[in-house]
């Protein structure tokens, strides 16, 4: 049982981590952004803004300042990929020497092209434990069956993060190929689009999961070639979160793909609704062009999401590849 296990972010997931971990710990620290947010949820024990009628356990405490946070045996980071070098450069000097951080966040640094991981030890000088699978935080709130892979280089956080997460109903699967965990949630994202896109334009069952067999396994060719193993893409972080992200409605990006399918262009700012996998497939598209990589399901996702492309046109190249 952990004393204090911290969650930054009090948003679905970071609520949904809460309630997970809860049974490990005799605190869950749940750091919002909004004081009214973390005020609310101590009064009520309720998130209302994500979850108005799942109540929090009662060892689940909102906090508004991360300084709470400087005994936190294990601090999960449940943020967007955007946010996590300004708030681990903020955390760097508040925690213990001890204290692991799990990133959550399935993207890819905007300009540095980095993996979450690679930013956290950048920032803070330790290794961080990556976590990644078919997670839906609407059903892990309710502590329904769910799983999750998790990475590290350190053998020690990894059985210190699996011990906080795995419960009766909360299987963990444990591996040190860090550089697969995070690609298969970056990659997942470009999936998601891809799929949502043929289902929006009601491109024909038969067809779209022919596509989606060659996207899989071009999935297994990219991470290696990024120097992750093939075999992680078949573990709860690659096949489980692909298979959730691409065919379930719950999946931002897969919804995000569905719209562009039936050539309805969606403006961000005006809709205050980040989708990250806009931001992965220019990413991957560079980085397929800087390490000469042909991937037929990122050229697709490109091509209707940033180049505008006609969506029965840019289907027809891609199934042109299979």
């Amino acid at each position: 049982m952990f004393s204090n296990i911290g969650v930054v972010g009090a948003g679905a997931m970071g609520t949904a981590i809460a309630q997970t971990v809860c049974e490990n710990a005799q605190k869950v620290l749940l750091y919002a952004r909004r004081e009214e947010v973390s005020n609310h949820i101590n009064n009520t024990h309720f998130n209302k803004e994500y979850f108005p009628n799942i109540r929090l356990e009662d060892n689940i405490i909102a906090i508004n300042d991360l300084d709470n946070l400087k005994d936190a045996d294990i601090i999960f980071l449940t943020l967007p990929s955007s946010t996590i070098r300004k708030i681990v450069r903020d955390l760097k000097d508040i925690i213990s020497a001890d204290c692991v951080l799990v990133n959550t966040a399935k993207g890819l640094e905007k300009g540095t092209q980095k993996r979450m991981s690679e930013v956290i030890m950048e920032e803070t000088g330790r290794p961080a434990c990556v976590l990644s699978g078919p997670n839906i935080a609407a059903e892990m709130v309710e502590r329904t069956f769910s799983s999750a892979s998790i990475a590290c280089s350190n053998k020690q956080y990894l059985k210190k993060v699996k011990k906080a997460l795995e419960t009766p109903k909360f299987k963990v699967s444990t591996t040190d190929d860090v550089i697969g965990v995070e690609y298969c949630g970056v990659i997942k994202n470009v999936i998601a689009i891809s799929q949502g896109i043929c289902q929006g334009m009601k491109v024909n069952e038969n067809a779209r999961f022919s596509v989606f067999t060659k996207t899989y396994n071009e999935t297994k060719d990219l991470i290696e070639k990024f120097g992750g193993e093939r075999d992680t893409v078949d573990d709860y972080c690659g096949f489980g979160d692909i298979i959730t992200a691409s065919t379930l409605t719950v999946s931002r990006n897969h919804t995000l793909g569905v719209l562009y399918g039936q050539k309805i262009i969606i403006d961000e700012q005006a809709s205050g609704i980040l989708f990250e996998g806009k931001n992965t497939i220019v990413i991957m598209k560079d980085l397929c062009r800087k390490y000469n990589i042909e991937s037929a399901t990122v050229d697709f996702a490109y091509d209707v999401i940033i180049d505008r492309v006609n969506p029965e046109d840019a289907f027809k190249r891609f199934w042109d590849k299979l």
